[in-house]
């Protein structure tokens, strides 16, 4: 990172302004003390017009080439790639290579070898890398892992976890396409966040099964999936993503030797960051009624009132940027490592074979290991 007085904002470039960097990162980066919006890298005439308008002063350049080949570089401190899946590789690649700090958006890449190969080089190269996993954020993840740091669920036998839509018309675009080379499909895009969220709160995974299945009329890719974890502790993840749910079951159910935990409905601040409301506006962000508590309890169903209203921990997407904040200033950890991410990738190689061939996959120890 360049040389800043302790009091100077970390520049960031921003790669790629669709709906991964003008909803999510362009907000929240410029919703983070001590970051700013220094440029945005799109070649779209729409999307630069949009930038101008939401972000006035920020830099617009249409190429990455330009943020480091036309000696560019030393004015940023911080570059975020928020581009489609197939460029996340080669553009770290570059960005590491020009000494830049990162953070990338999820999938990291294709394989946990892609992945495990630009760890190495940030190791080599000294240069910060992270993972943009917002979902360790939302609420109900925030709840659960609050819930099990309290010992209120007992022993966990079994943890449900389900990202479901209903969208029975293709949209059409790369997240559709079954080109493997553009990482599409729903394993690598909501997989990526429900898996994750499963390895943090019950450690890596030793088995995987899966069903991936192309439901609507001419999709390509998967869209309505299936993935079963072992966890090395014994616990087991049922992990549901989907596009085709036409009755959505509970977001999150966790069930334990003591009681268990059923939480409905989506975490409010993706939605929110949608509708063009910002962090740091509203003093109540990512909080959510009463009336959409989760419930804890034994033998009764929170359908029908049974359980106990568990208040909900509010989300905070803006922890992550300024964690990374923090660590480009201090040297500290990143939020999310590579390595991290490179395990996740584990789990969702071994679901696509899983489900190409029918029976589960056993990921070695080696690849457990975690740094």
């Amino acid at each position: 990172m360049n040389a800043t007085a302790p009091t100077d904002p970390l520049r960031v470039g921003l790669i790629g302004y669709g709906l991964a960097g003008s909803v999510f990162h362009a907000p929240l980066v410029t919703a983070t003390d001590g970051l700013v919006l220094d440029t945005v890298v799109t070649s779209d005439p729409e999307r630069q017009a949009q930038a101008r308008e939401a972000y006035p002063g920020v830099r617009i350049v249409e190429s990455a080439d330009e943020l480091w080949d036309r000696g560019d570089a030393p004015a940023l401190d911080l570059v975020v790639i928020a581009s489609p899946n197939k460029t996340h590789v080669p553009l770290a690649t570059a960005a590491l290579t020009a000494g830049l700090p990162v953070v990338v958006d999820k999938p990291l890449a294709a394989t946990a070898d892609e992945a495990r190969a630009l760890a190495g080089l940030a190791e080599r190269t000294g240069t910060f890398l992270s993972v943009f996993q917002n979902r360790r954020w939302d609420n109900d993840f925030l709840t659960v892992r609050r819930l099990l740091a309290d010992g209120e669920l007992g022993e966990i036998q079994r943890f449900e976890s389900r990202y479901e839509r209903w969208r029975p018309q293709l949209k059409g675009g790369w997240r559709e396409s079954g080109a493997p080379e553009e990482i599409g499909g729903l394993l690598y895009d909501l997989g990526s966040h429900v898996v994750d969220q499963a390895l943090v709160l019950f450690g890596p995974a030793v088995r995987v099964y899966a069903e991936a299945d192309a439901r609507r009329p001419g999709a390509a890719t998967d869209d309505d999936t299936f993935i079963a974890l072992t966890h090395a502790n014994g616990v087991r993840s049922h992990l549901y993503v989907s596009a085709t749910t036409a009755q959505l079951g509970p977001r999150m159910r966790v069930l334990g030797s003591r009681a268990g935990y059923v939480k409905y409905g989506l975490d409010p601040q993706e939605g929110a960051l949608r509708e063009g409301l910002r962090p740091g506006t509203d003093a109540a962000w990512g909080e959510e009624p009463e009336h959409l508590w989760g419930r804890l309890g034994c033998g009764e169903s929170p359908l029908t009132g049974g359980g106990t209203p568990v208040p909900t921990v509010p989300g905070d997407y803006p922890a992550y940027y300024a964690a990374v904040a923090t660590a480009l200033r201090t040297g500290g950890p990143a939020p999310v490592t590579a390595y991290e991410a490179a395990h996740c990738l584990d789990v969702l190689e071994a679901a696509r074979t899983s489900s190409r061939e029918g029976v589960a996959v056993e990921i070695p120890a080696g690849e457990v290991t975690a740094r």
